[in-house]
């Protein structure tokens, strides 16, 4: 496969630029508060005008072909567009730990990153943040940055946001979290989810369409969906798989996940206070079966003390 080409740094510039006017009244997620974040009003998210970082690393348990052999260059940034009551990092997420970050310092991650041997820049929870990372983007692809582009989201995104983007972001690693609005708006206080979530998957899959991957297994473009199965079926595993079916295709790539574990605020909240069982699991993976999807990867159950332990690829 030849090596990637990348747009040039000032199309990340004039991206960056035209969401910037967005945040006069921000409407970059679905929430669209509207708050004032040039003048220093700051909506659910709680972001600013520069990028928190909690964490930039080398990543070792992500998806195979988002890991790689030499590690994913995972950037973990601080906020979120949900209140998920079982996030496992919800001291980033919600308690909002990390170091700002201005265009420049980022870029410098960027680099540091491509140079510790990364396969990729995995941004995680990016879309707060994305006039500072596209600025970013613009500096670190001056000064030789030549990693792909993994957008890794809750799923939970405005289409018009996502449309913003095209051509700028090689791999989408989202979310299909929920397939029942009331359950996402109990768990992750996200109205909407559902219609938002197939709305962006959509624009995703126009975009860059199945995942590809160069010679080593790894994603060199296209869309890889994950879904985190939760006890008693509160995420609607079974209308999920038949919906990315009807949305990307038998081509389709997902990774179901196994490592729910109850954290946060879950022990307190009916439904999700307990871990999942072999049985709902088993059940999950035979609707991802039943709905003929071809790609992707098995968490083992395993992969609930944290680490990705691939049951088989499909």
């Amino acid at each position: 496969m030849p090596a990637p080409i990348f747009p040039p740094p000032q199309a990340y510039e004039r991206a960056a630029a035209r969401l910037r006017r967005w945040l006069k009244s921000c409407v970059l997620c679905p929430r669209a508060c509207r708050v004032d974040r040039l003048a220093g009003a700051r909506g659910f998210c709680r972001a600013g005008l520069t990028a928190p970082v909690n964490l930039a690393q080398l990543h070792h348990g992500e998806e195979p072909p988002i890991s790689g052999h030499q590690g994913s260059g995972t950037i973990f940034f601080a906020g979120c567009t949900l209140a998920c009551r079982f996030c496992q990092n919800y001291a980033i997420s919600q308690e909002g730990w990390g170091d700002e970050m201005n265009a420049e310092d980022l870029a410098a991650v960027f680099l540091e990153l491509q140079l510790a041997g990364a396969h990729n820049l995995n941004l995680v929870t990016p879309t707060p943040h994305l006039v500072v990372i596209l600025q970013a983007l613009a500096i670190a692809r001056r000064h030789g940055c030549r990693l792909p582009v993994v957008y890794n989201t809750s799923g939970y995104e405005r289409a018009a946001t996502i449309r913003q983007l095209a051509g700028l972001v090689e791999v989408y690693l989202p979310d299909y979290k929920y397939s029942d609005n009331a359950v996402a708006l109990r768990l992750s206080q996200a109205k909407g989810y559902v219609e938002h979530c197939r709305a962006s998957l959509r624009e995703m899959f126009e975009q860059k369409g199945d995942l590809e991957l160069d010679s080593q297994g790894v994603a060199v473009k296209g869309v890889l969906v994950r879904h985190l199965v939760l006890p008693h079926n509160l995420s609607g595993t079974d209308e999920v798989m038949r919906d990315l079916v009807r949305l990307g295709g038998r081509g389709v790539w997902v990774s179901l996940m196994s490592q729910y574990t109850p954290m946060y605020k879950a022990p307190e909240t009916p439904g999700i206070e307990r871990p999942l069982l072999a049985a709902e699991y088993q059940a999950a993976t035979a609707a991802l079966d039943q709905a003929g999807i071809e790609h992707g990867f098995v968490q083992g159950l395993a992969s609930a003390n944290g680490k990705y332990v691939p049951g088989f690829v499909l």
